[in-house]
């Protein structure tokens, strides 16, 4: 009788476990194709990337093109090719750009590695492209030796001028010394008491242009080294702005343009800069209107400003600055890489005039895809204070579209533009995920009480490994599914919900702004913290099995139960509090340290960037951790799976079939418990999208349902646990039988068991594998004897 019980209930345990697999199984593939689907579609949608030629970028409905290219599609060539000069070669250089030879200083000079020439690519009158002589410089002279010939510029200025060119033609080599050299250099050619010659301030404009394409790390460092280097060279290029009559000089990363007025001039001069194909500034790309009297941007539009000067008729100058490299604020942190231009307009008049005034509008370039604006102040740069300064200036909300200010005074302007990262925050988790942390929060529940509720009947004391690994794991999947998204997901702005006040004008800290969670960074430490225990579990299971199957003969060591515990609970909470309390620590703004911490998208740890990987905290707090315990639970896996239970045994009597099907069993539960198919996850980390996806999913349906794998094989397969089920079953027919309707055919729970079961054994081989099913003794008492 009561092997017809058991066997009825390895039925329908296996029935059941095997719909759930389907189940499980089926709705991994419907997933799968859908997401195809879904990519199919998706590369449809993505025709304006693949519409830009030559790396160019689709941005804000246009193509960004690189320096190189130029039209709709950067299509249309903007460099010179290859070329050679006299026994110099030269390779591709960008229209506007000084290019540097191949061939270098010798090393035992003082420019040792630095180009021996430059070669300009530039436009002729007629548009057409072609390439200058090269210009061979001297690899005995640097820029710090040319600090130090400031007092010979009047006499030597062109030679000076063009060696400051010459050596800071690349600017990835440039130092914070060299930055800083170069700005006392150049802003002693523009000093008027110098009396330098035109055509060397005219290279001296190209040499501005070029320093700021150096890092901002480098200028940075050159601001602390002499501050007063930026502020002389800004207050004479606003003075060089008024020499140049009525033209304009432009370089990829400076625009000068002078303004001569006379007495069929308006009393307001409009000075305007359109967008080009690149970021850089281009020939032809600014523009002067001496009658305007208003501000009139258009759609391509980037920068404009409506110089009012009253009755004053003397000529005005106008500097524009590609980025704010030169501007060294300590008030205003700039984390992202957009280009913030710098607007100077003046009158060549040294009185106050209160008449004088300013009217900007400015249309900043950013991917609108990935950032939106929350907000900006209109500012100038405070020579005496050296940092922006609002006083004089206010918002002007009268040109739609654009980001206007007024002014009462000139110098330089600019507006300090706040962003709000438009974070793409994923889904609810899907219908596969739920349906797998669901069954393992359920299994991992019922296991942990049938562990401690069964430990009498078992004659066995708590298995207390397995129990902390289960608990761990649970808490861990509760975590996961209620508390995994951020609840930022639901605040969203757009770019219309930008204030204008004029009396709200206040200076940013930081050009990023995020909404702190305090709650989402608890989270991430909590699931960082959790998931780490389940993986110390992981280890400590395998290595108390080490002790149990390969050193049966000698004990296990003393107080073993307590020095792992607090391996398994204590460890992991050390590296989380000493991770979060570093990253607290080494965040220069300590408002916006989480985001160093954790991800924005989910409550989760943060993903290092590619150039801080080594330093990352996801990296040395859990990559490196949990690789080292993989590692070595894989080595006992195997080193368990060889020496035990793939052994072969000259007392197994039972057949080989049976044999090795109970040896997969036992295999399978060891790689459960050890968290063996964690390695999935570093199969995730492959470029090919295909081959990632399907490793996802796989991985997504082995370890979402590792606490129902846990529950199946260490709390189903247990005689215990089929003993009380039949039980359980028993007495629900018993219940059955006495309410059902006297109409019914009589048939007693003892008959209907044995149809099942005769029905059953006419089929060998299914009944053949459910009897497999039942675990042997030995295998049961050591299963739960891991105390």
């Amino acid at each position: 009788m009561r092997s017809c019980h058991s066997c009825n209930v390895r039925v329908l345990v296996a029935i059941v476990c095997g719909l759930l697999t389907g189940v499980v199984l089926g709705l991994g593939i419907w997933r799968l194709t859908v997401r195809i689907q879904r990519g199919v579609s998706a590369s449809v949608s993505s025709t304006p990337v693949q519409f830009c030629r030559n790396g160019g970028t689709w941005q804000n409905g246009r193509c960004i093109c690189t320096e190189e290219w130029k039209g709709l599609r950067c299509t249309i060539a903007n460099f010179c090719e290859n070329s050679t000069y006299e026994n110099l070669t030269f390779a591709r250089i960008p229209v506007g750009r000084y290019g540097p030879s191949l061939q270098t200083c010798p090393a035992n000079t003082l420019n040792a590695g630095i180009p021996l020439a430059t070669r300009l690519c530039t436009l002729s009158e007629y548009g057409e492209i072609y390439l200058q002589n090269a210009t061979r410089g001297n690899c005995t002279e640097n820029l710090q030796t040319l600090e130090t010939q400031i007092d010979s510029i009047t006499t030597k200025s062109n030679n000076i001028s063009a060696e400051a060119q010459f050596l800071t033609a690349d600017a990835n080599r440039l130092t914070a010394e060299n930055i800083t050299s170069a700005a006392l250099v150049v802003g002693q050619i523009f000093n008027e008491t110098r009396r330098a010659e035109e055509q060397a301030k005219r290279v001296a404009i190209t040499t501005v242009s070029q320093i700021l394409d150096a890092s901002e790390d480098v200028f940075q460092k050159a601001a602390v080294i002499n501050e007063d280097s930026f502020s002389t060279l800004i207050e004479q290029m606003e003075s060089y702005s008024f020499s140049l009559g009525d033209e304009r000089v432009v370089e990829p990363n400076v625009a000068v343009q002078s303004v001569t007025r006379g007495d069929d001039t308006g009393s307001s001069v409009l000075f305007s800069v359109q967008r080009g194909s690149s970021d850089s500034l281009v020939s032809g790309g600014t523009s002067v209107n001496k009658t305007a009297d208003r501000l009139n941007p258009d759609a391509q539009t980037e920068l404009q400003i409506l110089l009012n000067t009253g009755q004053n008729k003397n000529s005005c100058g106008f500097v524009v600055y590609q980025n704010h490299k030169l501007f060294q604020s300590k008030t205003f942190t700039a984390t992202s890489d957009f280009s913030q231009k710098i607007i100077s307009g003046k009158i060549n008049t040294s009185d106050q005039n209160p008449d004088v005034s300013v009217q900007m509008v400015f249309n900043p370039t950013y991917d609108k895809r990935e950032f939106q604006l929350h907000s900006y102040a209109c500012v100038y740069w405070n020579f005496v204070t050296r940092d922006w300064d609002t006083r004089g200036c206010q918002k002007d909300g009268s040109a739609a579209g654009f980001l206007g200010c007024r002014c009462n005074h000139t110098t330089n302007f600019a507006v300090l533009m706040t962003f709000k990262k438009d974070y793409q925050y994923p889904k609810s988790l899907d219908v596969l995920s739920n349906i797998g942390c669901a069954l393992s929060i359920a299994g991992l529940a019922l296991t942990i009480i049938f562990q401690i509720v069964t430990r009498k009947i078992r004659k066995t004391s708590v298995t207390w490994v397995l129990v902390s690994l289960c608990t761990s794991m649970l808490i861990f999947n509760l975590l996961f599914v209620f508390g995994i998204e951020n609840s930022n997901k639901n605040l969203k702005i757009s770019d219309g919900d930008i204030s204008v006040n004029p009396d709200n004008n206040e200076i940013p800290v930081r050009d990023t702004v995020d909404t702190p969670n305090p709650s989402c960074t608890a989270v991430a430490a909590l699931l960082h913290y959790f998931l780490l225990v389940t993986f110390t579990w992981n280890g400590l299971s395998a290595t108390q099995l080490y002790f149990l199957l390969i050193r049966t003969m000698k004990p296990l060591p003393p107080h073993f139960i307590l020095v792992i515990s607090l391996v398994g609970w204590g460890v992991p909470a050390i590296i989380v509090g000493v991770t979060v309390g570093s990253v607290y620590a080494q965040s220069g703004d300590k408002s916006h340290w989480e985001l160093d911490y954790r991800q924005e998208e989910i409550c989760w740890l943060a993903i290092p960037k590619s150039d801080n990987f080594v330093k990352s905290p996801f990296l040395w707090s859990f990559i490196i951790p949990v690789t080292i315990i993989l590692i070595t639970n894989i080595a006992i896996f195997i080193t368990i799976t060889v020496k035990v239970l793939w052994k072969n045994n000259q007392n197994l009597t039972s057949t080989k079939k049976v044999s090795s099907l109970k040896k997969i069993f036992s295999t399978l539960s060891i790689a459960v418990v050890f968290g063996v198919t964690w390695i999935l996850a570093y199969a995730m980390l492959i470029n090919n999208d295909d081959i990632r996806i399907v490793f996802s999913y796989i991985f997504c349906l082995f370890n979402t349902t590792q606490g129902l794998q846990i529950f199946i094989l260490y709390t189903v397969r247990t005689k215990v646990f089929q003993n009380e089920a039949s039980k359980v079953l028993k007495s629900l027919s018993s219940s059955f039988d006495r309410v059902k309707k006297p109409s019914m055919p009589s048939v007693t729970p003892r008959g209907l068991r044995l149809r099942m079961y005769n029905m059953l054994r006419s089929i060998p081989t299914l009944h053949e594998r459910f009897r497999l099913l039942e675990p042997s003794e030995v295998t049961e008492e050591t299963s739960l004897s891991w105390n």
